[in-house]
């Protein structure tokens, strides 16, 4: 394996930094290392570099520079969101989120449910989509926060945030949204929704890892998670991150610029991949909304193998780096409870492989995987006893 290339379709899980962020990024690792919280001239600099950060991403998500606090990553914004509402939503205490969510989200409730917060978990269809009635039922005058993602990091299906904010709204509630996975792929203009909070990570758009964004909304009620200094006025403590802010600047800078390209770019490889894997290796399916899901993301269900044995033999057979899920869970043997939830079959739920892909991936890459795929899939089957068995019918 040294000597192939890696062909890396994972990035829902991370990206790769480009390389006009890393240099933007430079200058304050060396030259310009003032700390911008300081009163002095060489501070200027640092300062003023936040500053731009700060108006690039409230013009890529459509909102107002003074609604973006810089945090650590998604996780910690997500719960600095839901933790904020429930401090500040006096008399509620209830949350309501989804079965599909990230482990950021779902680990957090489970925590705060053993603090006696109720929490609901909304169930899902067979293509990974809310049943809208059901929203409506759980929502009422307990309802402290209402969180559910933009986007689903396992299969690429999107939720309708616009209108579950509406609802949350109209029952007295907060909405928060993790869109992790959705900035830059699907078109969001903040100011013209009732979002109250929204969580981004940069390392999913290449941008450094170690830097994400809280948008707030102006005026939503909000407690800080992290007490102590004045950074990010007084709503978030501790000594900016400069160079990672720059570089998250620098990536939605390029996001501005050729977000479009890049959306058609992606879908296009994704498309491809899909009608060739369809096509050669038979007994497979892609999972959750073909009409609703991210431009990049493919979740492929291989019938009858395991989709651990298809990612071992791609990347040892021919360099490639795809996922079965959530990176945050990669060191599980359990079936993904997003696709749990969806109700996959047994003999599908443990054989899905997740491929996304970049502006980096290339017609080539895809060439890679589709020579690659119907030899690893007959290598699994003939190996496995529910391959031959299907075969012999």
């Amino acid at each position: 394996m040294p000597d192939k290339k890696i062909i890396y379709v994972d990035n829902n899980a991370t990206t790769q930094m480009a390389p006009e962020v890393l240099d933007a990024m430079m200058p304050f690792m060396t030259e310009y290392y003032g700390n911008p919280s300081s009163t002095y001239p060489f501070s200027k600099k640092p300062a003023d570099g936040i500053r731009s950060a700060r108006k690039s991403m409230a013009e890529l998500l459509g909102c107002d520079p003074a609604e973006i606090i810089f945090t650590s990553c998604g996780s910690e914004s997500d719960n600095t969101a839901i933790r904020s509402a429930l401090a500040t939503q006096s008399g509620r205490k209830k949350i309501v989120t989804t079965a599909v969510e990230h482990p950021a989200i779902l680990n957090l409730c489970r925590n705060l449910e053993k603090q006696g917060f109720p929490v609901v978990y909304l169930g899902v269809d067979s293509k990974g989509r809310l049943n809208m009635d059901e929203v409506h039922a759980a929502i009422d005058e307990d309802t402290a926060i209402v969180s559910v993602m933009h986007a689903n990091n396992e299969t690429g299906t999107i939720f309708p945030i616009v209108e579950l904010a509406e609802i949350a709204h109209q029952n007295g509630a907060l909405f928060h949204t993790d869109a992790v996975q959705s900035v830059g792929k699907v078109p969001i203009c903040l100011r013209e929704t009732k979002i109250d909070f929204l969580s981004l990570s940069g390392h999913k758009f290449h941008a450094p890892k170690g830097v994400g964004v809280l948008y707030r909304r102006r005026n939503t009620p909000y407690k800080p998670l992290l007490i102590g200094g004045h950074q990010e006025r007084a709503q978030r403590a501790g000594t900016e991150n400069v160079t990672n802010i720059i570089g998250l600047g620098k990536a939605a800078d390029l996001l501005l610029a050729g977000a479009t390209q890049e959306i058609a770019h992606i879908r296009k490889l994704r498309d491809r991949m899909e009608q060739g894997i369809l096509a050669s290796c038979p007994d497979t399916f892609v999972n959750g909304d073909l009409e609703n899901r991210l431009p990049g993301t493919s979740n492929i269900a291989f019938q009858y193998i395991e989709g651990e044995a298809i990612l071992l033999h791609l990347y040892h057979d021919a360099g490639i780096c795809a996922s079965s899920g959530s990176a945050c869970t990669s060191d599980s043997l359990e079936a993904s409870h997003v696709l749990q939830a969806m109700g996959l079959p047994f003999q599908s739920l443990h054989g899905s492989v997740r491929f996304s892909f970049s502006r980096y991936n290339t017609e080539e890459d895809v060439d890679v995987i589709l020579a690659a795929m119907p030899k690893i899939v007959k290598t699994l089957r003939d190996l496995s006893p529910f391959g031959r068995m299907n075969e012999s019918k």
